[in-house]
């Protein structure tokens, strides 16, 4: 099957300041080298720990950055992060993100209809806007009056309902998650999972679901790539990786996770 994200080549270095002042600067690399493809209508889980390289990569894939060196394909069309806003248009409509905290990523000022439509007036959609923000509030599992609310007034498993309904407004193909459950309490990440589930079959979206949390990923998505130190050190099928780990940093992500006695 085509790969509907193609990346290629990925690398990215970041360049700190000169200890001496005719010194090299100091260079970090977060991304290294990194190929990776996305079946369209699959659900990908991108694992690794901390610092792994998991936010950069898909900070590469929706061009909120630009690598170093490598390319990305969407669709077949190459993404150019340095291109004007408006060229990226295209892009934006054909993506959309859900950030890690529910609380940073929403406008206190704004109300949460505006929010929502917020994505349909800057790509220029048209329609019946509020209809749209209705239907993809009741998607998300909230009733229509709270377009005319603010964020301060909903709970955070609320609040990432209400992200998750703007990143999907105008209807996207590709739906990214960067740790968009890791600020919620495990009865909370389990209602927002089904969400993602649900709206995943319903809509057709391609799924890319950045985490650390091992079991968020095992719930939901059909493929897995570990990240170790900007490389993906394995990838397979989420139930074979999971299972039969042959990378030893994949085995020792599975041995950490915590268990009950006798469980």
């Amino acid at each position: 099957m085509t790969a509907l994200i193609e990346a290629r080549g990925l690398t990215r270095v970041h360049r700190g300041p000169r200890r001496a002042l005719f010194g090299p600067r100091e260079t970090t690399t977060a991304l290294d080298g990194v190929d990776l493809d996305v079946t369209e209508g699959s659900a990908l889980g991108v694992i690794g720990e901390s610092g792994s390289g998991k936010s950069t990569l898909v900070r590469l894939l929706l061009a909120l950055d630009a690598p170093t060196t490598g390319s990305v394909r969407i669709d077949g069309r190459e993404v150019d992060a340095a291109s004007p806003a408006r060229a990226l248009h295209w892009l934006r409509r054909e993506t959309g993100i859900v950030f890690q905290d529910p609380y940073a990523s929403l406008d206190a000022r704004m109300r949460v209809g505006r929010i929502i439509a917020e994505p349909l007036w800057a790509l220029g959609i048209d329609g019946d806007r509020r209809a749209r923000v209705a239907e993809v509030l009741a998607a998300v599992g909230l009733d229509a009056d709270a377009a005319a609310r603010y964020p301060h007034e909903f709970s955070g498993g609320q609040r990432q309902r209400i992200a998750i309904a703007r990143a999907i407004v105008h209807r996207p193909r590709i739906l990214v998650g960067d740790e968009p459950l890791s600020a919620l309490d495990v009865s909370v990440r389990a209602q927002i999972l089904e969400v993602l589930a649900d709206l995943r079959r319903s809509e057709g979206l391609t799924l890319v679901l950045v985490s650390h949390e091992i079991g968020v990923v095992q719930s939901i998505c059909d493929e897995v790539v570990v990240m170790s130190s900007g490389r993906i050190v394995e990838r397979g099928t989420t139930a074979r990786v999971l299972a039969q780990p042959q990378h030893p940093y994949t085995r020792q992500l599975l041995a950490a996770i915590p268990t009950l006695p006798g469980i």
